[in-house]
């Protein structure tokens, strides 16, 4: 038989023991090693759950955020030695991570993700909620993938032929994320037309004499960076097409960075057929 005074101690324990079970487990620490990853953390995360990020985003010509939300972060190179002593649960990085990091991860029993470049705006967002769920966020995870789907909304109407131009004339082609924002702005990449691959030089020369209607340059955007950019026959260029500016940050990552790279295609898009 159980005494009333049992049953009254045991109703007592009854909320502590609750209380205990339902304490939410500690989420992920997270340490990023690139910094399209970390952009994304900027919006998946919490901040005391990232650790460290990369070198990268605290450098203006590289960085995929703002430098003053960058520069609250701890920064690595992603060596081993940075990594491990962060102490983090989980590592995210591109494809590409040194041999000794990995061992030195391996060993030391972190987790370590890695994601390919996005080519197309529907892996970024498949990306976007796996980074988020991995840190404890999968909510936060479809936010940014429905603001990334809405901003990449494909624009009606004809498109219209054009060219992203980089330093030294490294151009985009099909099968690259750059290549998915312009159809999705209503531009025609030219890049297949002049018979280049997927990521491909296209000299000076061959752009003169068969330009597109519209030449999204990066030199434009970044002056003084690129020597073909100030060449003589680009200024006469650019009294028969359309040259508009095209920062490189916008080409680096998937991601939120989609959002800004879409503004922007469909700013020019409406400039040139207004």
């Amino acid at each position: 038989m159980i005494r009333p005074r049992s049953l009254a101690r045991a109703a007592a324990l009854l909320p502590i023991a609750a209380l205990m079970g339902s304490a939410p487990p500690r989420e992920p620490r997270i340490v990023s090693i690139n910094p399209c990853i970390d952009a994304v953390l900027m919006h998946v995360a919490d901040p005391s759950q990232i650790a460290g990020i990369s070198h990268y985003s605290q450098d203006p010509r590289a960085t995929s955020i703002g430098l003053a939300l960058a520069n609250r972060f701890k920064a690595t190179s992603g060596t081993a030695e940075e990594v491990v002593a962060l102490a983090p649960d989980i590592v995210l990085s591109s494809a590409h991570v040194s041999p000794a990091t990995t061992m030195a991860l391996d060993r030391m029993h972190i987790r370590l993700v890695q994601y390919p470049v996005p080519s197309t705006v529907t892996e970024s967002e498949a990306q976007v909620r796996d980074i988020a769920a991995l840190v404890g966020h999968p909510t936060r995870g479809q936010t940014l993938a429905a603001a990334i789907d809405a901003a990449a909304r494909p624009v009606a109407g004809a498109r219209i032929p054009a060219l992203i131009w980089q330093a030294g004339g490294l151009v985009p082609g099909s099968g690259t994320l750059a290549d998915d924002l312009m159809t999705r702005a209503g531009f025609r990449n030219m890049s297949a037309a002049y018979g280049l691959k997927q990521w491909d030089v296209l000299p000076l020369e061959y752009l003169v004499a068969r330009p597109p209607h519209v030449l999204l340059s990066v030199g434009a955007a970044e002056t003084g960076t690129d020597r073909m950019t100030s060449h003589p026959a680009m200024a006469r260029l650019a009294k028969r097409i359309v040259v508009a500016p095209y920062q490189s940050r916008l080409l680096s990552c998937g991601g939120p960075t989609i959002v800004a790279a879409m503004t922007r295609l469909r700013t020019v898009r409406s400039e040139v057929t207004r």
